[in-house]
C-alpha cells in the first residue's frame, strides 16, 4: 500500500479527532453547545387581574430561620423498611403591619381648637411568612426501603415542609418583639407626620 495514502488516512482521522474535541470543549463552555438543546420560552405575558388599595403601614420586618425535624413512622414496621425522618432548614421573613384603614370612628379625634390630634392606634398584625426558597433546603433525610422506591416514582413533595415551616416562623414572630417594634414605629411615623403639619399629637394604644 502506498505510504502516502496511509499518511493521508491518518491525517484525516487526526483532523476528525481534533474537530470532535474542539466541539466538545466549546459545547462545555458555551450556554448552548453546537448540538445541545435550546430552551424556548413561549409563555404568555402576565395579565393584571385586579387592583386594590392598601391602607396597611408595614412598620417592621423580622428574619427567621428554623430547623424542622419531622419523622413519619409506620407502626409495627421496622424503620429500615418503611418510614422517613427529615431535617429541613427553612429561612424566611415576617412583616408586621398596622391597618390604618381600620381606624374606628373615634380613632382620630381633632380638638375643638384644631391644634391637637388624638389617635387610637389599631393593634399591629403579622403578615403571612415569606419563605426564602433559595435558602430553604433538606439538610438530611433517612428513608426506609419502601419510601426510597416510592421516591423513584417522582420528585419529592416538599409542600408539607413549607407549610410546617410557615407555622414555625409565625410562632417565632409572635414570641419576638416584632409586634411591639411595629407599634412603636407606627407611633413615631404618625407623630412626626402630624407634627410637621403643626399639630400636637397624642397616640393611644387600642
Amino acid at each position: 500500500m502506498d505510504r502516502r495514502w496511509v499518511t493521508r488516512g491518518a491525517l484525516v482521522v487526526a483532523v476528525f479527532i481534533l474537530l470532535g474535541a474542539a466541539l466538545y470543549v466549546f459545547g462545555q463552555f458555551k450556554p448552548f453547545g453546537p448540538f445541545g438543546d435550546e430552551s424556548i420560552d413561549r409563555s404568555q405575558p402576565a395579565m393584571l387581574k385586579s387592583v386594590r388599595d392598601l391602607s396597611q403601614y408595614h412598620a417592621a420586618a423580622g428574619e427567621f430561620q428554623v430547623v424542622l425535624d419531622i419523622e413519619n413512622d409506620v407502626k409495627w414496621v421496622p424503620a429500615a423498611l418503611a418510614g422517613e425522618r427529615t431535617l429541613f432548614v427553612a429561612a424566611g421573613s415576617v412583616n408586621a403591619y398596622v391597618d390604618l384603614g381600620s381606624l374606628k370612628d373615634d380613632g382620630l379625634i381633632l380638638s375643638p381648637d384644631r391644634k391637637t390630634v388624638e389617635i387610637r392606634l389599631p393593634k399591629p398584625q403579622l403578615d403571612k411568612p415569606n419563605l426564602h426558597h433559595d435558602r430553604s433546603y433538606i439538610f438530611s433525610q433517612q428513608r426506609g426501603l419502601i419510601n426510597d422506591l416510592q421516591a423513584l416514582a417522582g420528585p419529592p413533595d416538599q409542600q408539607r415542609f413549607y407549610l410546617a415551616a410557615e407555622a414555625k416562623l409565625t410562632e417565632a414572630a409572635q414570641k419576638s418583639e416584632l409586634l411591639k417594634r411595629a407599634e412603636d414605629n407606627t407611633r413615631v411615623m404618625l407623630t412626626g407626620m402630624l407634627q410637621s403639619l403643626g399639630f400636637q399629637v397624642k397616640v393611644l394604644g387600642d
